[in-house]
Order: C-alpha cells, then structure tokens, then sequence
C-alpha cells in the first residue's frame, strides 16, 4: 500500500514499480525476490527500475520507510490509543482489548505487516525508524498501563518491561501464526484468546508455591 502523500510524489512508472515491489516482497521476501521479477509485474524495463532506484535495497526502503513513517506509525498510535486510552476494570479486559484491536489492524494491513516483519530483524535503517516512530512511545504507554494495574494489584511486582515483552510475544506470536505463517490452520480465535489470557493471568506451571 502508497500512503496517498507519496502516490502525489510520484511517475505512474515508479507507482507500478513500488506497488509490483510491495506485493513481491510480501509474498516472497526481498530477499528472494529479484529486480527483474519486479520490472515484469510493473510492466516496465528492468532497467528503468534502476534509474528511479539505484540497487534493490533502496526500493525496499522506498517501499516500508515512507509507510512506515506516515502510514504505519500514525495508524498503529491511533488503533492502539483506542485501546490505551479506555479504563479497563481488569487486566485481563485489557488484554482481550488489546488482541482484537491487534487482529483488526493485521486483517487491514496484511502485505505491509509481512514486509515489515520479514525485513525489520535484517535493516538496521528500518529497525531504527520504527523505534523512533512507533517503538518508544509505545513502549512508555504500556508502561504506564502496567503500573496501572499493578497498583490495583492485578498484576505482580515486576519490572514493567519484561511484562510488556512476554505480553506482547505471547500476542504477537499468535496473530503472526494466525494471519501470516498458517492462516490455513483450523483456527478459534475466542478459545485462542481465551487460553492466551489464562497463561498470562496464571502461567503454566501447576507449582503455585
């Protein structure tokens, strides 16, 4: 997806070459994909790829940065402040809130998601935008959040961030598996919710002392 300020920006040749470049990269990775693949989805000379874009490398960052940036980043904040911004009598409420919201914004952006999480671990350029654009204030507000209901005692005395890594893992290692790695599984989302929701409110262990 072309944020619509970028779409003003640019050739009809370079808005079929970023549409061609998104759905490859989505569907194969970048790594996978190559520059020829791209020309031949686009309709184009492979070599007027290389006069708009000098390697392979600055299309993907043509392709996630400015998304990213004026895309992602202001429509994760929004989604997720709808969430953030609720007062939730209880943590697990909260959670629930939290994956649904999730889902919702996975559903809607799929392409991008997988590039961004195919990509993110292997870029440093892009890992740093989204720390600056999304990562940190996430961050703080969950922290805000988990003090929250630590002081209602729902949840234990711990360091806030390592709650927010297993809480975040645990919901994005299910919406990952559900939507991007085996959408095809016989899933249900409410049990699947439901058992996320037990492990983080009881843990596994049947040792309770």
């Amino acid at each position: 997806m072309i944020s619509d300020d970028q779409k003003q920006k640019l050739t009809e040749k370079q808005k079929g070459i970023l549409s061609a470049a998104t759905e490859l990269f989505a569907e194969k990775g970048y790594a996978a994909t190559s520059t020829s693949e791209i020309a031949k989805k686009a309709g184009v000379a492979e070599g007027t790829i290389f006069r708009h874009y000098k390697t392979k490398k600055e299309l993907l960052i043509s392709v996630v940065s400015p998304v990213m940036v004026k895309f992602l980043a202001p429509v994760i904040k929004r989604d997720l402040n709808k969430v953030l911004g609720q007062e939730f009598e209880t943590f697990q409420d909260f959670i629930r809130a939290m994956i649904e919201n999730r889902i919702e914004f996975v559903k809607k952006n799929l392409s991008l998601i997988r590039i961004v999480i195919q990509e993110l671990p292997f870029h440093s350029d892009l890992k740093k935008q989204f720390m600056e654009h999304i990562g940190i204030d996430v961050f703080n507000q969950f922290r805000q959040i988990v003090k929250h209901y630590q002081d209602k005692g729902q949840i234990i005395e711990m360091y806030p961030d390592t709650i927010i890594r297993v809480m975040g893992s645990s919901i994005f290692s299910y919406i990952m598996a559900r939507y991007v790695f085996i959408p095809e599984a016989d899933w249900n989302d409410e049990e699947e919710i439901e058992r996320i929701l037990f492990i983080l409110t009881n843990g596994i262990s049947t040792n309770k002392e």
